[in-house]
């Protein structure tokens, strides 16, 4: 997918509008960090109002998927069921934040739009942007009513966006960006997985590299004039990586999600494993 800005972000400005206009969007909670994977009790501390909480572990991943990695990508029916109790109406539009480097945001933006679930957009700097121009927080669970959402695709691994095998992935060679931290792309360190390194030929473009000091992405003349050769991107389990594909979608340079990313390509036992920079 690759469009403009505005088809990928909205503005916590833009998004307080929307709330308070005549249509407003659906609004997701997508807290998640890979050391505290749920997001429910920050959630339901302070969230923005009329929000609701997604689990990214549980509605947004499917564990039961075998060699797919630690964040198999779920079907679309599990979507469309998911979609209809957060409240999602065809035709409505979508807005997802999280609260850390975008990771929650970009994997629900991109399950959902792989999905085919049109009018999904980021919320541009998370929630610590919605704070900034001093928006209102809610607390506690909320309720609402069932949506009617549909979904087109029902194999997100062949969706609406673009996805890789491993081997298409190792095609790419420097066109192929690991969204990791550098240290766990040198294999210097490796805090999940059971063997460190890369995927041999690609490049390191940290997820937070796109990212500004308050957590919003980059220009799309930053996105574009560095990593417009970029065609596909992988992280530890293709949850950071949606960060890398929606960012530069947001520049209008399409690239390629690898799902399954180094926790599938290193559990294959035929794969070579490269280290060091």
């Amino acid at each position: 997918m690759s469009g403009t800005r505005a088809d990928v972000l909205v503005t916590a400005g833009e998004l307080e509008g929307l709330l308070a206009g005549g249509a407003p969007p659906a609004v997701l909670d997508v807290r998640w960090q890979l050391a505290r994977p749920d997001g429910r009790p920050d959630y339901e501390s302070g969230h923005v109002p009329g929000a609701v909480y997604v689990s990214l572990e549980d509605e947004l991943t499917d564990h039961s998927v075998q060699r797919r990695g630690r964040h198999p990508l779920p079907s679309g029916r599990a979507v469309e069921e998911a979609g209809r109790q957060w409240g999602l109406v065809s035709g409505g539009d979508v807005v997802v934040y999280d609260d850390w480097n975008r990771a929650g945001s970009a994997r629900a933006w991109w399950v959902l739009t792989a999905a085919g679930i049109p009018g999904v957009r980021i919320l541009d700097g998370g929630l610590a942007a919605w704070m900034a121009i001093g928006g209102r927080l809610e607390t506690g669970a909320r309720t609402v009513a069932r949506g009617d959402v549909e979904v087109l695709h029902d194999d997100l691994y062949a969706g609406g966006l673009p996805t890789l095998t491993a081997d298409e992935a190792a095609a790419l060679g420097p066109r192929l960006v690991d969204a990791r931290a550098p240290e766990r792309f040198r294999g210097d360190v490796e805090p999940v997985d059971p063997v460190a390194g890369h995927v041999p030929g690609a490049i390191n473009v940290p997820s937070t590299a796109l990212l500004g000091a308050d957590g919003t992405f980059a220009s799309d003349g930053v996105l574009r004039s560095a990593w417009a050769d970029a065609a596909g991107a992988y992280c530890g389990s293709g949850v950071t990586a949606s960060v890398v594909v929606a960012a530069l979608a947001s520049a209008g340079v399409p690239v390629a999600l690898f799902p399954g990313s180094w926790s599938q390509w290193c559990n294959e036992p035929t794969r070579p494993v490269a280290t060091g920079d």
